[in-house]
């Protein structure tokens, strides 16, 4: 199953949840910062195209220079996308492989902030979104330390939550308390299960 989300949608959290209820989970922002270590398969092919200026003091890719260099730039944004995203497409694969073999009938969640803007969401048998409004968003930013500015040119750069939702199998609404959360991904959960238990017959 894909999970996704906004920034500060709450997907972390239903993340989280399901992990605790017995789910399999994978980050795929994880995923692709690891890729990015020295020692990781896109790490030279991205300091290749953008220089040793995206590089700290330790010789790791610093990722807001990167974040920075690619802001508002379509076309190294498409070149970064073009090394990152077939490599993360590949372990999500990977893993989702690996639980069918060592869980069959358990259920393999990815969590990943852009899979519905990739298409990758086609990959997956059920998308849930973890969903709140806008301005929520935009509160929980502040909390983490953004401004308001930022937040919401972060949130311009987003498919609208509104729109992922016409993709959703299920939607979480994490606008209320994290007990409300709970419950709901609970409930989620328990679909699953059911789902889940119908295929591996």
């Amino acid at each position: 199953m894909g999970l996704t989300g906004g920034l500060a949608s709450g997907k972390s959290f239903v993340g989280e949840t399901l992990a605790e209820l017995g789910c399999h989970l994978m980050k795929a922002d994880e995923v692709g910062h690891r890729l990015l270590e020295p020692d990781g398969a896109a790490y030279a092919r991205v300091v290749g195209i953008f220089g040793p200026a995206i590089l700290g003091d330790d010789g790791r890719i610093d990722r807001a220079r990167l974040g920075a260099a690619v802001f508002g730039n379509v076309g190294l944004l498409e070149k970064l996308n073009q090394i990152i995203h077939p490599l993360v497409f590949a372990e999500e694969d990977q893993f989702l492989n690996d639980v069918a073999t060592r869980d069959p009938g358990g259920i393999g969640v990815v969590e990943a902030a852009i899979l519905i803007e990739t298409g990758n969401y086609r990959s997956f048998d059920k998308i849930l979104v973890a969903w709140c409004p806008p301005e929520i968003q935009i509160e929980r930013s502040i909390r983490r330390g953004m401004s308001r500015a930022e937040a919401a040119a972060r949130l311009s750069h987003q498919l609208p939550l509104h729109q992922k939702l016409a993709l959703a199998d299920a939607v979480v609404d994490t606008s209320g308390s994290k007990d409300a959360t709970r419950l709901q991904v609970i409930e989620v959960h328990k679909k699953l299960q059911a789902w889940a238990a119908e295929q591996a017959r």
